[in-house]
C-alpha cells in the first residue's frame, strides 16, 4: 500500500513536548502496577480461609514484569507490521524491545531463585540449589524462561527484530506448562488453553500499546494513517479478544466446575481475582467498542484515540491482576 501522506514536516511546524501531567500520570500507573500484585493475593485471601504461600505478593509482581516484558516485545513486532502495511515509509516511534526482555530476564530469574530455594523466597544465596534446576520440571522451565529473555533480548538488537517471537514463544509454552503439571487432568489440554489465552493477550495489550505510540508519532505527519492504523488494528484486536474469552471460559469451568463457579468467585481467592479480571476485560470491551464506533462514525476519527488510551491503561491492570491470578491458591473444592 502507498504513502498515505506527504512525510516531511512543515517548517514552523510546532514541537510539542510532554508536559508535567503525562509524567505524574505516568508515575501513578507505574506506581499502580506494582501495588496490586504486592497487596492483591492478600486483599483475595481475606476471609476465606485458605493458607497463602510464602511471598505470594513478590511472586506476584515478578510475574507482572515478566508477562509486561512479553506484551511489550511481542506486540511491538506484531503491531510494527501492521504499521508498515499502512504506512510503509513512515518513521515508526523508538522501539522499546531493546530493554523490555532485560526487564523480563530480570523477573524470570528471580522467579527461578524462588524455585531453586524449594519454592520459598531465599533469604541468602546460600539457601539456593542452582544445579537442583536442571533435575526438576519447573527448574527447568525456570531456565527456559531465563534463556529465551535472552535470547529475546539479543534478536531484538539485529536487523530481523521479528525473530524474538521464537524466544517469546518459548516464554509462553514454558508458561503454559508451569501452570498444568503432570498431576492435574488432562495437563496438555490446559496448556493449549493457556497458550492460546497468553499469546492472544500479549498481542492484544502490547499491540495496542505500540499502535498508540504510533499514532502519537504519525499525529503531525500522518494524522489519518494513525486512525487507519488502529482501524486496522482493531479487526485483528476483534479475533483476538474472541480468542482470550472462548480460551478463559474453558479454563475457568477445567478449575471450577459449573455447579461451584458462582459459589467459588466470593468464597476463593482464586474465584476473587477472576471475577475482579473479568469485570475489567468487560470495561476493556467496551472502551474498545467505542474506539470502536468512533473510527467508523466520527467525523474526526482521531476521537477514537480517547478510549482507547484508556483501554490500553485498562489492559495494564488486567496483566497486573493475571498475575496475581497464579500466586493465589488453585480451587479445592470440586463438590
Amino acid at each position: 500500500m502507498p504513502p498515505t501522506t506527504e512525510l516531511s514536516a512543515p517548517a514552523d511546524a510546532p514541537v510539542r513536548r510532554p508536559g508535567a501531567g503525562r509524567a505524574v500520570a505516568v508515575v501513578v500507573l507505574v506506581a499502580a502496577a506494582a501495588l496490586i500484585p504486592m497487596f492483591g493475593p492478600r486483599a483475595a485471601l481475606d476471609g476465606t480461609g485458605e493458607a497463602a504461600a510464602p511471598g505470594t505478593g513478590g511472586i506476584a509482581l515478578l510475574r507482572t514484569v515478566l508477562f509486561a516484558a512479553v506484551c511489550v516485545q511481542a506486540g511491538e513486532i506484531f503491531a510494527a507490521f501492521l504499521a508498515r502495511r499502512v504506512e510503509p515509509a513512515a518513521r515508526q516511534p523508538r522501539r522499546w524491545s531493546p530493554y523490555a526482555p532485560w526487564a523480563g530476564f530480570a523477573a524470570a530469574l528471580g522467579l527461578a531463585s524462588v524455585v531453586a530455594s524449594g519454592n520459598l523466597v531465599p533469604d541468602s544465596l546460600a539457601a539456593l540449589d542452582i544445579g537442583g534446576l536442571y533435575g526438576t520440571r519447573d527448574g527447568t522451565l525456570a531456565l527456559v524462561e531465563v534463556n529465551a529473555f535472552v535470547v529475546a533480548a539479543l534478536c531484538a538488537r539485529t536487523r530481523l527484530p521479528g525473530t524474538a517471537l521464537l524466544p517469546l514463544a518459548a516464554v509462553a509454552v514454558a508458561e503454559a506448562l508451569r501452570a498444568h503439571p503432570p498431576s492435574e487432568d488432562t495437563p496438555l489440554v490446559g496448556s493449549g488453553l493457556t497458550l492460546v489465552h497468553v499469546t492472544s493477550a500479549a498481542l492484544w495489550v502490547g499491540g495496542l500499546l505500540y499502535v498508540l505510540r504510533t499514532a502519537h508519532a504519525w499525529r503531525a505527519l500522518a494524522p489519518g494513517a494513525g486512525a487507519a492504523l488502529l482501524g486496522l488494528y482493531a479487526r485483528v484486536a476483534a479475533v483476538l479478544l474472541a480468542a482470550i474469552t472462548a480460551t478463559g471460559v474453558c479454563s475457568t469451568l477445567r478449575r471450577m466446575p459449573s455447579s461451584t463457579v458462582l459459589d467459588q468467585l466470593t468464597s476463593t481467592a482464586y474465584g476473587r481475582t477472576l471475577l475482579a479480571k473479568v469485570l475489567l476485560v468487560v470495561v476493556v470491551a467496551v472502551l474498545a467498542l467505542v474506539a470502536r464506533l468512533r473510527l467508523s462514525r466520527a467525523r474526526d476519527r482521531t476521537r477514537a484515540y480517547v478510549p482507547a488510551r484508556a483501554e490500553v491503561v485498562v489492559l495494564g491492570v488486567v496483566v497486573a491482576v493475571s498475575a496475581v491470578l497464579t500466586a493465589v491458591p488453585l480451587p479445592i473444592r470440586w463438590t
